[in-house]
């Protein structure tokens, strides 16, 4: 039997127009990478409103295709523009869009996720299938978009709040410390903790081949290199033992996170620590239903999950795991001091002890 629900006409109309709205938002991410590769974003900071053609002339572009992406900015609230036709990028804007120093810079994102949505064929077919999707098998801008994305909330809180508030860590660092950087990507919590910390020497270690080659050449570039190295590698094959092991963003995304720290924990000085970031979560989904939870979840479902079922056990904690089931992981793996030590608006910080 057919059962007949009456549809509540005014509801309707206000998710059909959500959803234009998310049509929106997906063209936008992709104006926004648009912006940031021919530097149209940087050349409109601080420099007052501009008809399309000076902006045009500023950056080696054609004026037709920059007053369209004006327009579409305009719609979308990323520019102004006034009665003159001329188009003004915010100095609020600006910062978001263009200070790569700044936490509230989140022009890295785009990259990220408009590669994360060029995999939307291969989890298709994985969702039949129950296969993973691993890490190495998307577009290649996923991996300096994803260091672009973090490396402002680095920048901003590692090495000036979120080390300070672990127990005997900075002291250590100061003095002198062997840390081990897991899933490292392109180096960037890496060398920020080996230029804020030169008595201390560092290695970071990634199973991507391609983010190894790019850390070391920036740690190169950074005046490191001397005191770090960079190996391609998995967490349960780290060696050698050390007082910090730090996991950025990634222990979601391994196939056996308790093993993986099981194995760590066997490396870790008895005195030691276990620096572990986590995307913000609550220990529920009604935590998590708002802005960064849509993001979290979808980057989740595109890359973190996948990725973690590409992998042996395939516990697939997703990026929303909480801070509840990540103290299981950690007390599973034989960790038994395991405490929040910071957080902000996208990050869970913990530490975690022997």
């Amino acid at each position: 039997m057919t059962t007949t629900t009456a549809v509540d006409e005014q509801r309707l109309m206000e998710f059909v127009f959500k959803a234009v709205g998310d049509f929106g938002s997906m063209l936008t991410g992709s104006m926004a990478v648009i912006g940031d590769r021919l530097g149209l974003y940087r050349a409109m900071a601080g420099a007052g409103p501009l008809t399309p053609a000076e902006l045009a002339g500023k950056t080696g572009t054609v004026e037709r295709y920059v007053r369209e992406w004006l327009s579409a900015q305009a719609a979308a609230g990323y520019v102004t523009v006034d009665s003159d036709g001329r188009f003004e990028l915010p100095a609020e804007n600006a910062i978001a869009l263009t200070d790569e120093t700044s936490p509230a810079c989140v022009i890295g994102g785009f990259g990220l996720m408009l590669a994360a949505l060029r995999s939307t064929d291969k989890l298709v077919t994985a969702f039949r299938t129950g296969e993973g999707v691993g890490w190495h098998e998307h577009h290649a801008d996923l991996y300096e978009g994803t260091e672009r994305f973090f490396r402002p909330g680095y920048l901003a809180n590692l090495v000036d709040a979120w080390i300070p508030a672990m127990d005997g860590v900075e002291a250590a660092l100061k003095h002198g410390a062997r840390v081990a950087d897991i899933g490292c990507g392109h180096g960037a919590s890496t060398i920020l903790m080996a230029t804020a910390y030169p008595n201390s020497t560092f290695v970071g270690t990634d199973y991507h081949r391609g983010s190894i080659d790019a850390a070391v050449s920036r740690a190169g570039e950074a005046a490191v290199g001397n005191r770090t190295r960079f190996e391609v590698g998995r967490a349960t094959e780290l060696d050698g033992t050390y007082d910090l092991i730090c996991l950025f963003d990634c222990l979601h995304d391994m196939g056996d996170p308790v093993g993986a720290l099981a194995h760590l924990r066997e490396h870790l000085d008895p005195a030691g620590s276990i620096l572990i970031v986590e995307p913000f979560a609550g220990d529920h989904i009604t935590d998590n239903l708002n802005p960064v939870g849509v993001v979290y979840y979808g980057a989740s479902t595109l890359l973190c999950t996948p990725n973690s079922l590409s992998q042996e056990v395939g516990l697939a904690l997703g990026a929303q795991a909480g801070e509840s089931r990540l103290r299981e992981v950690a007390t599973s793996a034989g960790l038994t001091d395991f405490r929040r030590v910071a957080e902000t608006p996208f990050n869970l910080v913990f530490q975690a002890r022997r």
